[in-house]
């Protein structure tokens, strides 16, 4: 089982994983597409989840696509949101199919649309409950004041979409829009979701202070109106109906807008994988904890990013992000990450096709106790 690995840190530039467990020799890929009108150019978040049938569900957000990397001034040609669909078959050979959505013309667009034609959704994580894919979706709209271009936006709410046929291929997909968080509280439910004890867990990133990490959860049972049955750990480690995230418990003190908490039943322990938190950080982080809320470790380094080392190879306008584990691919005693890179010099993704799509690294799990 690839033992002697765990000695060393693994890094596949071109990596992703297998689906619901490794199988054999199956080596995954991310690779760009070309020629086609909606070949996949890219794209980053690159959350992943499991399907009971085997499958895996592979949710990108901003994608490029066409024949090849196209920008015009500082708009690359793009859709907000992509799929793709993960197996692996009994060779050991690992298959990746990426999917697009197309208009009512024909044109490619998003695969989660708002209602407000100025807004946009950032697709996040997901989970599988009663039969349903249920995925996050972090609303963005054009910063109030002009930011650098790759930063120009903010956030403004989320909601939930529910796949009721999962089985089906994601371009046959059957999406439902589902209301959570309103626009203005600064904390918006979508960073990592998971299912635990009969609710689906979901964590935000506070805007406010140290930008700490906080807790809310849906019984599953709610899920029908998620909105109604939302519910926050408060400070006094209840859980109150709503969400006031000037009222909740921080569940860690420095968090991010995207990251993994998935638990380890080898360990017993929760883990939680991110980049950063510091913007322009080089470090990929581990966290543990005993309970899915905490209380959560400062955290260890496990990697330490290429693209982001000091030196005379560090272009000052790439900065790399979206560090997420994906254990449903890992061997035993190992952690299988991913994270992208992009450029504050949109025009530069054209040429320099060695960043802006998932890369995944292996690297031994670290003791946790």
């Amino acid at each position: 089982m690839r033992r002697v690995l765990s000695l060393l840190a693994v890094v596949i530039f071109f990596g992703a994983a297998t689906g619901n467990g490794w199988a054999g020799t199956c080596v995954p890929v991310f690779p760009l597409e070309h020629g086609q009108a909606l070949s996949w150019q890219g794209a980053d978040d690159a959350y992943s989840v499991p399907l009971p049938d085997g499958r895996d569900v592979w949710i990108f957000g901003d994608t490029l696509y066409g024949p090849e990397r196209y920008v015009k001034g500082n708009d690359p040609r793009m859709t907000h949101s992509s799929i793709g669909i993960s197996t692996c078959d009994t060779a050991g050979q690992w298959h990746l199919k990426y999917y697009f959505k197309r208009d009512k013309a024909g044109r490619p667009t998003s695969f989660f649309v708002p209602r407000e034609p100025s807004h946009w959704y950032w697709a996040m994580d997901g989970f599988v409950a009663k039969g349903s894919l249920w995925i996050t979706l972090l609303c963005i709209k054009p910063a109030s004041h002009p930011q650098m271009p790759a930063m120009n936006f903010e956030t403004c709410g989320t909601d939930l979409a529910r796949i009721s046929n999962p089985e089906q291929a994601p371009d046959r997909w059957k999406i439902s829009y589902f209301p959570l968080v309103a626009d203005g509280v600064k904390a918006y439910p979508s960073a990592s979701a998971v299912v635990h004890d009969g609710y689906a867990y979901i964590f935000a990133l506070y805007e406010s202070g140290s930008r700490p990490l906080l807790a809310t959860r849906i019984p599953l049972n709610g899920l029908n109106d998620p909105h109604k049955h939302l519910e926050y750990l408060a400070a006094d480690g209840t859980w109150q109906p709503g969400f006031l995230p000037e009222k909740a418990k921080i569940v860690m003190e420095k968090g991010t807008t995207e990251l993994s908490i998935r638990y380890h039943p080898d360990e017993k322990m929760w883990i939680a994988v991110l980049a950063g938190p510091d913007f322009l950080s080089e470090k990929v982080v581990l966290r543990s904890a005993p309970n899915l809320t905490g209380p959560w470790t400062e955290g260890r380094v496990i990697y330490r990013i290429p693209e982001m080392l000091p030196g005379p190879q560090r272009d000052k306008n790439t900065f790399c992000y979206a560090g997420k584990e994906h254990p449903e691919f890992e061997h035993p005693g190992e952690v299988l990450f991913t994270y992208v890179c992009n450029t504050m010099d949109v025009p530069k993704l054209v040429k320099e096709t060695n960043v802006y799509f998932p890369k995944v690294v292996t690297v031994p799990m670290p003791a946790l106790k």
